[in-house]
């Protein structure tokens, strides 16, 4: 793909950057520090995601040629949104929350432009098996999962050994949904 537009990924996840590249769309990487990140506790749970995107998409000048790409994913589970772990404890309190059961993987997204935002949620269920306290432990000790929502990557060992199924979008889980990106920047920004 080519455009005359300067796509902007406002992430520094490198999961992420990997994703956004696979497209073949040539883009930069700008993030804004501080950015609010919060919401508000009565916002169902499926809401949450979106909402931030769209809060960091909000804080960024777009100029004619611009259009700036924010994401935000959360982990849900029986209605309780885990986020990323503060510590090694934390990690291991969310990977036993779901372990034997289906989650919801949803990322939100905010396509800004200049006149126009277009924003969408991309939900997953990925369910595991019953995972043990060793596969656990074993996890945290050797891939140290503090930077991913939920307290796992599903490209890591973990997703190996752990995930008997997925629906929807398996890279939506790693991170971004680059299928839906590409179809929305396609049909309402107009890239090709």
């Amino acid at each position: 793909m080519t455009s005359k537009t300067k796509l902007i990924l406002a992430s520094n996840s490198p999961r992420r950057k990997e994703l956004l590249a696979g497209l073949d769309i040539p883009f930069e990487v700008h993030v804004l520090q501080g950015v609010n990140e919060s919401y508000p506790e009565t916002l169902p749970t499926e809401k949450v995601a979106e909402f931030i995107a769209t809060q960091k998409a909000n804080a960024y000048q777009v100029n004619p040629d611009e259009i700036v790409i924010t994401a935000d994913t959360v982990v849900v589970v029986d209605d309780e949104i885990l986020g990323k772990p503060v510590d090694e404890d934390d990690a291991k309190d969310m990977l036993r929350k779901i372990s034997g059961k289906s989650h919801h993987v949803i990322t939100g997204v905010c396509l800004k432009g200049y006149d126009k935002q277009k924003s969408f949620s991309v939900d997953t269920e990925v369910t595991f098996k019953e995972l043990q306290d060793a596969e656990i432990d074993y996890y945290i000790k050797h891939y140290q999962p503090f930077d991913k929502a939920g307290a796992y990557g599903i490209q890591e060992w973990i997703g190996y050994i752990g995930v008997t199924s997925i629906q929807g979008s398996y890279f939506n889980v790693v991170g971004l949904p680059v299928q839906r990106i590409y179809n929305e920047l396609s049909r309402n920004f107009k890239i090709e």
